[in-house]
């Protein structure tokens, strides 16, 4: 039998993760991400993004959505492939796509082209907890 949670439970499921990520960091790579967010990061670290406290405003049916400003400055110069979440003592993780705006991901970025010192908005980061 397959275990469902209704909407109100998933949105205090999700506002207990991300409760978790305030004052953490967002890493975006190149490449693909790992099989695992417990696997060592793949390709090249382009920014480290500094999360606020609170990092999401609360869930509605079970979505976060970002609060604040989320913005860094790049390290490297790549394509954007894949982002790390994590806690600031990086003890808990959740890795995710990333795209261009209305591409999609997880986290939309201007442009999935980053050069080195220029500064990354991160425009829209969403946190879903699935109803399965």
């Amino acid at each position: 039998m397959t275990t469902r949670f209704n909407n109100a439970l998933r949105s205090i499921l999700a506002d207990a993760a991300t409760a978790e990520f305030a004052g953490g960091k967002i890493d975006i790579y190149t490449d693909t991400q790992p099989a695992s967010a417990n696997d060592a990061a793949t390709g090249t670290l382009l920014v480290t993004v500094d999360l606020p406290t609170p990092a999401f405003d609360d869930a509605v049916d079970g979505v976060a959505t970002k609060a604040g400003s989320w913005f860094g400055v790049a390290e490297a110069t790549g394509t954007a492939g894949w982002f790390r979440m994590r806690n600031a003592g990086d003890t808990l993780r959740k890795d995710g796509e990333v795209t261009a705006t209305a591409g999609g991901g997880e986290i939309e970025i201007d442009t999935t082209s980053i050069v080195e010192d220029g500064v990354v908005v991160i425009n829209t980061a969403t946190y879903t907890q699935p109803a399965e």
